[in-house]
């Protein structure tokens, strides 16, 4: 029964049907099942179906917005579904997606789950410079920055935050994770990242474990 909501739920998103979307979040918690399954196996899914089509063009940015909201309106009955962390605070995170790339809908999924867990989050949005990265860190006092790229060309971003924070002397002072479509376990060891992650659910996992390491 799962499995056929959370395949629904993704079919929703790819068909900008915000009210599909609606109404299988509402079966998932009406039912007892389970949301975070429901937005990595549903909503996730769908959101990387679109951010591929967007890349090939199969789509436009009019099309990448309605799913973006169908998302979002399945974010808003699921999120508060997931049990909280015990503590209200686990820690500050700033996120953004790395400077070039304009891709969003799957760091918003992150960003949405690290709420959902306890975190306090400060979203950069997409095209997000290096030192945008450290400042906004600098400025709220974050534990973690996390980097997405959904592009090939536009990892070479991870990086470059990395890079600039060891030139400024600062490289210990903060847990950097990676994720995003093209990057990859070997990337984030070859940038020197503290953490990586291939899904949404997984990035929160991540970022407790090396929160709770510090």
């Amino acid at each position: 029964m799962g499995e056929e909501i959370y395949a629904k739920l993704c079919d929703a998103v790819v068909h900008y049907d915000i009210d599909a979307v609606v109404k299988y979040a509402n079966e998932v918690i009406a039912k007892g099942l389970d949301p975070l399954k429901a937005i990595e196996k549903g909503l996730a899914v769908g959101a990387r179906i679109i951010g591929d089509k967007f890349d090939r063009l199969e789509i436009y940015l009019a099309e990448l917005i309605m799913a973006a909201d169908a998302i979002k309106a399945g974010l808003d009955i699921l999120l508060p579904a997931i049990p909280k962390a015990l503590a209200s605070r686990r820690g500050v995170v700033v996120i953004g997606t790395a400077q070039g790339d304009i891709h969003e809908i799957g760091k918003n999924i992150v960003a949405a789950l690290l709420k959902a867990y306890g975190f306090d989050v400060y979203d950069l949005g997409v095209d997000v410079s290096p030192l945008r990265f450290i400042e906004k860190a600098e400025e709220v006092k974050a534990d973690i920055i996390a980097i997405s790229a959904l592009m090939t060309s536009t990892i070479i971003g991870q990086r470059d935050v990395i890079e600039y924070l060891k030139s400024l002397g600062k490289r210990d002072k903060y847990i950097v994770m990676v994720g995003g479509g093209p990057v990859t376990r070997e990337w984030a060891e070859e940038i020197g990242a503290d953490g990586w992650a291939e899904t949404a659910s997984e990035a929160v996992e991540v970022a407790l474990t090396l929160k709770e390491r510090r």
